[in-house]
């Protein structure tokens, strides 16, 4: 299933414009003392520092947020991220706020550049030559170190004939769907080795990644038609959780199979292809997710533990057996 192009309508592209100074130099045969090298085709010098690295961290911290911010909103599209347009101003909002920490982390690095090579060199006594030797001007390094961002809007052109180039915006539009579910199961990765692996128990605090995943899909629910229903299973699981206490039994393994779910985007798709057409619903999804995840720890464990049962209660409180889906090699 592709995306159509008029999709472009409810969308707009978000493009950082991130400069972040390395404080690094070409080394050159000179600062070594002339010794001896191999010739530059078979080989090459690396770099120095003239600063410490740990002066300029910020820098890629507050940038780090702001990718976060747009991977969290928006599916990347070209040279940057496809936003939804309602959530532009928000956007635009917390990139400001960012852009003016970087700035003023910018000002305070500068202001202190000169005390901060002397202290690199202080450090590394030895090499401090090729330290000095190296190092550039205050407004070369204020050139170096930016934060900004471009807005745009991609619109088919008015032509009779497409071109070659409106054929590859085509096929960029029509897998935009395909990255979105790409993405989905990227942070669902990320959720399963941070919060979920191996856990017995957990605090409401883990359910924070699928929460983002979920307001992620809700603003992009017209690039797919599959990503609604997906959406929905998530909000599903979020209700059918206790608001108080910590999570585990029953629970934790139902969102612990939803996780695993989440991991591999074709079978996602046909899951929310299924809830789309009526052949399945997110309950009963979440039942078989339970289900078939019990099923597999009872094997991998033996059912050694004597309080198994008590876990082994479906999610939501229904006695009867529910049908299990198939694993498509999920567990």
């Amino acid at each position: 299933m592709t995306t159509d192009i008029t999709v472009l309508d409810h969308l707009v592209v978000v493009n950082l414009d991130i400069h972040i100074w390395t404080a690094r130099k070409k080394l050159v045969p000179l600062d070594l003392g002339g010794a001896e090298l191999p010739p530059e085709d078979l080989a090459s010098l690396g770099s120095k520092r003239i600063c410490n690295p740990d002066d300029l961290r910020s820098f890629g911290t507050l940038k780090a947020r702001a990718v976060n911010l747009l991977e969290g909103n928006g599916i990347r599209f070209l040279s940057g991220w496809a936003v939804p347009d309602t959530r532009l101003p928000e956007i635009m909002r917390e990139l400001a706020v960012i852009r003016d920490e970087f700035n003023t982390a910018k000002d305070a690095f500068l202001l202190r550049y000169d005390q901060s090579v002397q202290d690199w060199i202080a450090k590394h006594p030895q090499w401090g030559s090729i330290i000095a030797g190296s190092t550039v001007s205050e407004e070369y390094v204020r050139s170096r170190i930016d934060f900004r961002w471009q807005v745009f809007q991609v619109a088919q052109p008015a032509a009779v004939n497409a071109t070659q180039n409106l054929d590859n915006l085509n096929d960029d539009i029509g897998q935009l769907g395909d990255t979105l579910f790409d993405e989905v199961a990227k942070a669902a990765g990320e959720a399963w080795t941070r919060c979920y692996a191996g856990k017995t128990e957990i605090t409401r605090k883990a359910l924070s990644p699928l929460k983002s995943i979920y307001d992620k899909l809700m603003g992009l629910t017209f690039v797919e038609p599959r990503v609604a229903p997906v959406a929905e299973l998530l909000d599903t699981a979020f209700r059918s959780i206790p608001k108080r206490g910590a999570i585990k039994g029953s629970m934790l393994i139902m969102l612990q199979g939803l996780v695993s779910l989440l991991q591999h985007p074709q079978t996602l798709m046909e899951h929310g292809q299924m809830i789309l057409e009526g052949r399945k619903n997110p309950r009963k999804v979440l039942e078989s997710l339970f289900m078939a995840k019990c099923a597999v720890q009872a094997e991998a464990e033996a059912r050694a533990a004597s309080g198994e049962d008590d876990e082994m209660e479906p999610v939501f409180g229904h006695t009867a057996p529910q049908p299990v889906i198939e694993s498509h090699g999920l567990w």
